[in-house]
């Protein structure tokens, strides 16, 4: 009897049933919601932000893994889970939900004062209002540290200057998490999209990440209070902590890209037939099969190991990059090896294999290259820094 790939080592049992609940939840509102549409969306190049964000809303799955201003407070294993249903629908579909709750949200949550929580956090987990994360600059990819965008003192105020760019869900943001350079260091800003001088341009000519909202944000002499300055983000740490957040999603959602590629994959191949039988019955193919398998589920237990620890003690940056790295490395390797099997059909909008695999594209270099994260590990190893060298 043949069983799906996350149930050959029974995985399931490793689960609490509040855990397989939310991961019930999540898989159908993404079977209700994104599934009969996500193919569309992605040949046009669109997706209705707004509407799924006010769906997700209202089931908690935005900023879900936060406390308190209508947020749900499940734990990071729950979130996880959430993330790889979300993403095994589509990788631009989990974005939408990590860059609001895991950057936008969280960098409020964590750093911001309570009158910005109030302002922002409750609108924001009601998916009433959409939030973006601005931190990479058109030149400053791996290195924020030496982003242009500046901040300086105006009186009372502050004047914000320079740009941003690949910023998920800007072009329909409400509120956008700025980060910019002061005389006293990095800050960060919630800045209202309707303030003179913000602009956000809609990316267009993607291959990757087509149903996602990306744009490139210019800041024109934005003028903001006092109040609108994260008083608790000082330095760069700050936001490369809410990048550490965000991964941690990442590392379950290249799971569901992977785990949709190999049922789809499995399905294929036990139904089409050549040379008189299923390809599934071929031994290239079952070793194919095989060795996705294996690495489908050594990435779900280091996703799991890695969630109670951030349940338990929290997570240390460098072990975030573990799980980054391996996830999406070996997500992308299944997801082309699928297409493999589903030969010319692999390339069709009929099917998600290669969809998944151009996605996964950006999310292999987005929020840290593969190359950040073994620098991030290699340096943990030896205790020398190699970055710039």
């Amino acid at each position: 009897m043949a069983v799906s790939p996350l149930d050959l080592l029974d995985l399931d049992a490793l689960l609490t049933d509040e855990e397989r609940d939310v991961r019930a939840l999540a898989r159908r509102v993404v079977d209700d919601r994104v599934r009969p549409h996500i193919a569309g969306w992605y040949e046009r190049g669109e997706v209705p932000v707004r509407d799924l964000a006010l769906e997700f809303g209202k089931l908690g799955l935005l900023g879900m893994h936060l406390t308190g201003y209508g947020c749900a407070g499940a734990s990071a294993v729950a979130y996880g889970l959430a993330c790889l249903e979300l993403e095994a629908a589509d990788s631009g579909v989990r974005s939408l939900v990590s860059v609001q709750g895991s950057l936008a949200m969280y960098a409020i949550w964590k750093y911001g004062s309570e009158d910005q929580k109030q302002q922002w956090l409750p609108g924001m987990a009601a998916g009433e209002l959409i939030g973006c994360f601005g931190l990479t600059e058109p030149d400053h990819g791996s290195d924020p540290g030496n982003m242009a965008t500046r901040a300086r003192r105006d009186g009372d105020d502050w004047i914000l200057t320079g740009g941003k760019m690949w910023i998920t869900n800007a072009p329909v943001a409400d509120v956008a998490v700025i980060w910019a350079r002061t005389d006293e260091g990095v800050a960060g800003f919630a800045v209202p999209t309707s303030s003179p001088g913000f602009s956000a341009r809609e990316v267009k000519l993607k291959l990757s990440l087509r149903a996602s909202a990306t744009g490139e944000i210019t800041l024109d002499d934005v003028r903001v209070p006092e109040s609108a300055r994260l008083p608790d983000a000082r330095g760069l740490k700050a936001p490369l902590s809410c990048l550490t957040e965000a991964r941690f999603g990442i590392i379950w959602g290249a799971l569901g890209a992977a785990r949709d590629c190999l049922d789809t994959a499995l399905a294929y191949a036990g139904s089409r037939e050549q040379f008189g039988r299923p390809i599934a019955g071929f031994q290239l193919t079952q070793a194919k099969l095989a060795d996705m398998a294996l690495e489908l589920q050594k990435g779900y237990l280091l996703a799991l190991h890695l969630g109670r620890r951030h349940d338990e003690v929290g997570l240390r940056p460098e072990q975030v990059s573990v799980g980054k790295l391996n996830n999406v490395r070996e997500a992308i390797k299944i997801a082309r090896e699928c297409r493999t099997i589903l030969g010319a059909n692999g390339i069709s909008g009929e099917y998600p294999v290669l969809r998944h695999a151009n996605n996964l594209e950006s999310v292999l270099t987005y929020e840290g290259t593969s190359e950040i994260h073994q620098l991030v590990i290699g340096q943990k190893l030896t205790g020398l820094n190699a970055f710039g060298g």
